[in-house]
């Protein structure tokens, strides 16, 4: 095995199924073989946000994440060290944040909305990702999923759809879609999707 990690990056839109791709990966492969990085945990306070017009937090920016810090625990846990994190709870007061510790791996995952836009680390990822799922489903995804896990009623997710996310993910996402080495439709299942990257990914662990 080698010691340098292999390097994954993994996009796609907001409620493109990222998380649960992940954690599927993370479930199939040997235990401890696998280290995943979110874009999430990097946020900056909301006070160092942008707003748009309205006076809304656009947290769907490649400013509104802590690019350098992002940049600086990749190399670290390249170069073998691990590195902690506090949890990001998506403004959640209700959710008090836990810390996450991750270990060095042979895989490295990173994921989150900007992994191919940020130049540099773009670069550092062995391979590209993309998962694909048509508008409609992603946002009535969203809707569900703010509505049960973040408490965000509709009207405000409908309002960042219209006017952060969807933006943001055609100027700083949809471009890097056919540069991907694997592309992964989601409009119901990514299974078949899932089973051919396992299989490259137990490859560069076997």
């Amino acid at each position: 095995m080698s010691l340098t990690p292999y390097i994954v990056g993994i996009a796609g839109g907001s409620a493109s199924g990222k998380t649960s791709f992940i954690r599927d990966i993370r479930n199939a492969l040997p235990k401890h073989s696998l280290a995943v990085i979110s874009q999430d945990h990097y946020y900056l306070p909301k006070e160092k946000q942008q707003q748009d017009e309205n006076g809304w937090i656009n947290f769907d920016l490649p400013t509104s994440i802590d690019r350098q810090t992002f940049l600086t625990d990749i190399l670290r846990l390249k170069e073998g060290h691990s590195i902690v994190k506090t949890e990001y709870t998506f403004n959640n007061a209700d959710k008090e944040p836990e810390e996450i510790v991750i270990q060095p791996a042979p895989i490295v995952v990173m994921e989150g909305l900007f992994v191919f836009h940020y130049e540099e680390i773009r670069k550092l990822l062995d391979l590209r990702v993309y998962l694909d799922v048509r508008e409609d489903i992603k946002l009535q995804r969203r809707i569900k999923r703010d509505a049960e896990e973040r408490g965000y009623p509709e009207h405000e997710v409908r309002y960042q759809w219209d006017n952060h996310v969807t933006p943001s993910y055609k100027k700083y996402l949809r471009p890097y879609r056919d540069d991907a080495h694997v592309i992964i439709t989601n409009n119901t299942s990514y299974n078949k999707g899932l089973d051919v990257l396992l299989s490259h990914l137990r490859s560069k662990i076997s």
